[in-house]
């Protein structure tokens, strides 16, 4: 893990495919029309399907337990809130920067956000993990 800033941040990018969406859908159990049916999707809000928000929050996770903090960090608590939606083919980016260091206690708070490919902001939170 190394020694941790404030300000260190770390990324990582995934674009979302068709089948990544079934996936998900199947390993969580969200079958929800609006992500796995184009005809219903196409008379929703979005005009189309949509990638499930928990997908987007999951590549928060992945930085998180990877990078920055890096193995071996055990999430307390993250906060979302889904500012746009994500599209099947779209290019997500997950960033985390540590904001806060206890230091009483092996904690961190980091900023969370995943930007799309035109940089539009889809997501923010913020995380909390004992390291």
């Amino acid at each position: 893990m190394g020694e941790l800033k404030i300000g260190q941040s770390a990324s990582i990018s995934k674009t979302i495919s068709e089948r990544d969406v079934f996936q998900f859908a199947d390993i969580v159990k969200d079958c929800n029309p609006v992500h796995i049916d184009e005809e219903f999707a196409k008379k929703s809000i979005f005009g189309q399907r949509i990638v499930h928000g928990m997908f987007s929050a999951s590549l928060i996770s992945a930085v998180l337990g990877t990078k920055v903090p890096g193995p071996g960090a055990v999430y307390l608590s993250q906060t979302l809130q889904f500012l746009a939606p994500v599209f099947i083919d779209d290019t997500i980016t997950a960033k985390v920067k540590v904001i806060k260091i206890r230091d009483d206690k092996p904690i961190i708070t980091l900023e969370t956000s995943c930007v799309n490919q035109k940089e539009d902001l889809v997501l923010v939170g913020e995380a909390v993990l004992k390291v």
